[in-house]
């Protein structure tokens, strides 16, 4: 039985799926987080960035409408060709 709270196909092709542990751990340090918002980030980030080329860390960005300056960052680790959502939470700053 999978735990998965859901399973999209990025903008890159691949497989992204968040599970329902860290969707817990997301709702509970980022509240105003939504799955949606995840979603729509996975599927059209304005900015992919590659964080860490060994641990395969790919940061995905999406301008967030209801806070003004602000970004949602979700933390993506791919292995072995499927990607899982580690966090997302709202950043000033694209880096």
């Amino acid at each position: 039985m999978n735990n998965y709270l859901f399973e999209v196909i990025d903008k890159t092709g691949r497989k992204i799926r968040l599970t329902e542990e860290q969707w817990g751990h997301i709702k509970r340090d980022h509240p105003l987080v939504e799955e949606e918002e995840i979603k729509q980030t996975l599927t059209n980030p304005l900015r992919i960035v590659q964080k860490s080329k060994g641990k395969c860390f790919y940061y995905q960005y999406f301008k967030y409408k209801e806070l003004p300056h602000r970004h949602l960052k979700v933390i993506v680790r791919y292995l072995n060709g499927n990607g899982f959502v580690i966090t997302a939470h709202f950043v000033r700053y694209i880096n």
